[in-house]
């Protein structure tokens, strides 16, 4: 980790320099800074109205201060400009950590998981967005007609991916693959599995490089989870693994079933256990639940599977056994990325102190499972997010979880999003109902 000074130093070589945080809802925030005036904010930081951006403040206690974390420093090149990128945390004017600042509930998870339970966690995003003609919408916006693994001339976003990764490469950071996925317009980038928070403040900069680079090629990237009816979702699938604090794999057991010890069965118990609880945070927005639909690689039935596409926690091929990990399938890429870690983690960490098991795993497609035409069955996951609304307006965990304060205003937000949707007028209601 580079200290102030090389940060400072380094700062010299830049054009702008921005921090970045997210609201509640996961969007992308940023403040533009003097790089001569970084030194002081790492202690002082810099105030901004917290009741401006969503969930984090109300106006009559809206002062907050963002302040730039030194660990989160990265030096971008984006080819004729040179942005310097740090993480800030949020505080309030009497220099306490906010209550509201999404970063600050995985960090307690993070920090309970290494006193509580002496593990810690490494998480291996997958990062999936469409490249569209533009940022409005309309039958022209596919950027091309490829699929899975197709290659140039047909893959036309292959320019923009390796613009992505040199970009991030200059940048410190590692690419495991990248290639065009199964939907047409859409794009698959890996990055090498990180620590929750750091690979939670690299997704950070992956959103805003992709985004950037995107609209240097003439395209618009968005990590929408469907933007597109018939095709398959933007995804956030997240990878994670269980150590001890000297590094061997808890997940991992010789001989057991599926070389999966006991802690990582319970770890799965209580992913599915709480899925629906925590729903709306790993599918944070109306439209989050348009994907949940069958034969469209978005889980619907809460189970889990060996190497099955179909489960809502897969257990992947693992070479060797520090690689033995557990995979989650549920979530998508417009979600706050912090919460969403840290309900992952806390799903199964809850697992593991109510000593749950998993079960039998899926056996075939759980697109196949019989469904009930019933307004709430347990066994799928919400398929709207009213339904996930009423999951987590009752759940304890959710709340143990995200604080009061947070729970909250996140809850507050959600519905209102909800609301808005369910009093808005579509222009399939009048194709339907007007004649």
């Amino acid at each position: 980790m580079p200290g102030i000074l090389e940060i400072v130093q380094r700062l010299k070589e830049v054009d702008t320099v921005k921090i970045f945080f997210t609201d509640l809802d996961g969007r992308l925030m940023s403040l533009l800074v003097n790089p001569e005036d970084v030194e002081k904010l790492f202690e002082g930081g810099v105030g901004f109205d917290g009741s401006s951006v969503a969930g984090i403040a109300t106006v009559d206690d809206s002062d907050r201060l963002l302040v730039p974390m030194p660990e989160s420093f990265r030096l971008v090149d984006f080819g004729g400009e040179k942005l310097g990128f740090l993480v800030g945390r949020v505080e309030n004017s009497r220099r306490a950590r906010s209550r509201c600042d999404p970063r600050a509930v995985l960090e307690k998870v993070v920090a309970e998981a290494e006193s509580r339970h002496h593990a810690r966690f490494l998480v291996g995003p997958e990062h999936e967005f469409f490249l569209l003609t533009g940022n409005e919408f309309s039958d022209d916006s596919y950027s091309d007609r490829a699929g899975y693994y197709h290659s140039s001339p047909h893959d036309r976003g292959e320019a923009v991916r390796n613009g992505i990764i040199r970009a991030l490469a200059g940048a410190g950071v590692r690419h495991e693959k990248s290639h065009h996925e199964v939907s047409p317009s859409q794009h698959e980038i890996n990055l090498e599995c990180l620590p929750p928070l750091e690979a939670a403040d690299r997704t950070l900069l992956f959103n805003h490089v992709a985004q950037k680079v995107a609209a240097q090629h003439g395209y618009h990237a968005t990590f929408m989870p469907k933007p597109f009816d018939g095709q398959n979702r933007n995804a956030f699938h997240i990878h994670l693994s269980m150590q001890e604090l000297d590094g061997r794999n808890t997940f991992y057991e010789d001989g057991a079933e599926h070389a999966l010890s006991g802690t990582a069965r319970q770890f799965i118990g209580g992913v599915i256990k709480y899925a629906r609880e925590a729903s709306i945070v790993m599918a944070s927005t109306v439209n989050s639940y348009k994907a949940y639909v069958a034969d469209r690689e978005a889980p619907i039935v809460r189970g889990w599977g060996i190497k099955n596409r179909s489960s809502m926690v897969r257990v992947p091929y693992a070479g060797s056994p520090e690689k033995t990990r557990v995979e989650l399938r549920c979530p998508d890429p417009l979600g706050n990325v912090y919460l969403q870690f840290a309900a992952f983690i806390g799903m199964g960490l809850r697992g593991i102190e109510e000593g749950l098991d998993c079960g039998e795993p899926d056996t075939g497609s759980t697109y196949k499972v019989e469904q009930t035409w019933r307004a709430r069955d347990e066994r799928f996951l919400p398929k709207c997010m009213f339904e996930a609304l009423v999951e987590a307006e009752s759940s304890h965990f959710l709340k143990d979880l995200l604080g009061e304060q947070l729970y909250g205003n996140y809850l507050r937000l959600k519905m209102e999003d909800w609301e808005e949707h369910r009093t808005h007028v579509t222009p399939r209601e009048h194709r339907k109902y007007l004649s």
